[in-house]
């Protein structure tokens, strides 16, 4: 159910498998594994001890880490994408009258992302939003906020290594069941950023897609070849 990439049991079944699984935690956090979400995991100790929590499920999200799952000889099924399973979480929720918490991006952005969420899911319950510009070391409203509003899932899109740092702070005080950061989700769902056509996502080939339209991660690019080298010299050891 998982491959060992550098120090991460990371899940290598696919979308419907992850969620059924998932449904056996009482608390569970999902980590999108790109090479950037999983190197900032390697280089930070508190991230590296959450990473490898046993409520943490790493999802193979990246073409990195599904090329790097090949070199190892224990290739994960597909790519999961983050969004995918955000959409997944929201549909489960609207079905069963769930609530929940949205996090991160710029106020105007997070305003038509909770009203998007609104009209297509009218079942489910924000509990509450706020957005993603505050001091990490001096959030404590936020905290009691998220607290007294009890969701079901929060979604925290502020970019690695911010949003898994804010979940650490959180996790161990909170009853969510479902935490998961989310990166540049809650753009998709305000309908400020497009997702790459499906012919595209289906090759692998969304990255690119995404680097067309925001050039400025062509440098985030840089760590997928590092990432793999990395990949490399530790499975020759």
């Amino acid at each position: 159910m998982f491959t060992k990439i550098l120090d991460f049991e990371v899940f290598n079944k696919d979308k419907s498998a992850l969620m059924n699984y998932a449904d056996n935690f009482e608390k569970v956090n999902i980590i999108s594994g790109n090479p950037e979400v999983l190197f900032n995991g390697l280089h930070n100790p508190i991230l590296k001890e959450n990473f490898n929590d046993k409520n943490s499920i790493i999802i193979p999200d990246g073409v990195g880490t599904v090329l790097a799952s090949k070199l190892l000889k224990n290739p994960v099924k597909e790519k999961i994408a983050g969004i995918d399973v955000v959409r997944e979480v929201l549909i489960k929720a609207n079905l069963e009258r769930r609530s929940i918490y949205l996090l991160g991006a710029k106020e105007e952005v997070l305003n038509k992302c909770v009203d998007n969420i609104k009209t297509e899911f009218p079942n489910l319950i924000i509990s509450g939003f706020h957005n993603g510009f505050f001091d990490l070391n001096n959030c404590d409203e936020i905290v009691d906020d998220i607290n007294k509003s009890d969701p079901w899932a929060i979604f925290v899109a502020m970019g690695s290594p911010r949003q898994e740092i804010f979940i650490e702070k959180i996790i161990k005080s909170s009853n969510i069941h479902i935490f998961m950061g989310v990166g540049g989700v809650f753009d998709i769902l305000a309908g400020e950023l497009k997702r790459a056509p499906k012919w595209m996502i289906s090759l692998g080939l969304e990255w690119l897609y995404r680097v067309i339209k925001e050039p400025f991660r062509i440098k985030r690019l840089i760590a997928i070849p590092k990432f793999l080298l990395l990949v490399l010299r530790h499975k020759k050891k």
